[in-house]
């Protein structure tokens, strides 16, 4: 485990382009690990850890059909020895499993690593943190490691804190794609007092500001109004955006997060967002599996796909 998860371990940052005297550069976090990466490795790190401390022999988790977070800890189970049990959004779905796990990607690879599919309803789904929903699955499936949907919780924000080093205090923006707010919560804890961090959120809605304020102390900016009408919502505009970045940096970004947060740097330095000589750091979070599933679906619809 320590070998995989050297605490010392740093990511390559590049610069892509500098624009209205604003330097951009990236973090490639996507590139710790081939199958847990970006803030996947950082969040799994010291839960791993942490349920070999206890003993534990089985990990349970939550996530929609296409969640790089399940895929993540499907693989990491299987690497240190874990049973793993994913609890997915969509009842639908287990009607004709063999057909869901030919079509989706990413329940394919999670199954493939032996990790056990729990199918429920959204109207269950919703319940997934209540003590009584919690016990039901202590009664079906015996003693587990809990990990929170998108593995968001104080020893995935550790991990988190551990995304920016020293290296990286030359730069006075750090940018981040937000889904459960794990990861830009570690990210606002070990920055700087120089240091502006800007999140980007994938899902619609205010509530992510509360809910990261409860895990930091320090001032940070959401910016909500680049999510292309919710999670996993997409459309040519930004799929044209992500393949013309593909072919200028021979970078993959996904369409869930990175993707949409390297275009909303894109509209605000035109816009003049960011004073001249301003030096930004855009962290590359992972998720790459999700160009996969999102083309899945877009064949389905004979629209324009990312490139792979």
């Amino acid at each position: 485990i320590n070998v995989i998860f050297d605490s010392k371990i740093d990511s390559k940052v590049t610069f892509l382009y500098k624009k209205n005297n604003v330097e951009v550069y990236i973090k490639r976090e996507d590139l710790l690990h081939e199958y847990i990466s970006g803030n996947k490795f950082r969040k799994l790190k010291y839960n791993i850890l942490e349920a070999k401390k206890q003993n534990k022999k089985t990990l349970l988790t939550f996530g929609g059909a296409f969640s790089n977070h399940i895929t993540a800890t499907a693989y990491v189970g299987k690497l240190f020895g874990f049973k793993t049990i994913g609890i997915i959004r969509g009842d639908e779905l287990a009607k004709d499993l063999e057909k869901t796990l030919t079509t989706n990607p990413s329940l394919q690879f999670a199954s493939k690593q032996g990790m056990h599919f729990e199918f429920i309803s959204r109207t269950e789904y919703r319940n997934k943190t209540t003590p009584n929903f919690i016990k039901k699955l202590q009664a079906k499936f015996g003693d587990f490691y809990l990990v929170p949907e998108g593995g968001t919780n104080q020893l995935a924000i550790k991990g988190c804190t551990e995304i920016l080093t020293e290296k990286d205090t030359i730069f006075n923006y750090i940018t981040v794609a937000v889904g459960t707010g794990g990861t830009i919560s570690g990210i606002i804890n070990s920055s700087k007092k120089h240091q502006k961090i800007i999140g980007f959120p994938a899902l619609k809605g205010d509530f992510l500001k509360t809910k990261i304020e409860k895990l930091t102390n320090k001032e940070f900016t959401l910016i909500n109004e680049f999510h292309f009408g919710g999670f996993a919502k997409i459309n040519e505009e930004l799929i044209r955006f992500i393949n013309d970045f593909k072919e200028k940096y021979s970078i993959a970004l996904d369409p869930i997060y990175t993707g949409k947060m390297f275009f909303a740097i894109d509209k605000l330095i035109h816009k003049g967002y960011f004073p001249e000589n301003s030096k930004i750091l855009a962290i590359h979070t992972g998720g790459l599996q999700g160009i996969k599933a999102m083309n899945s679906q877009l064949i389905k619809k004979k629209k324009l796909l990312l490139q792979e």
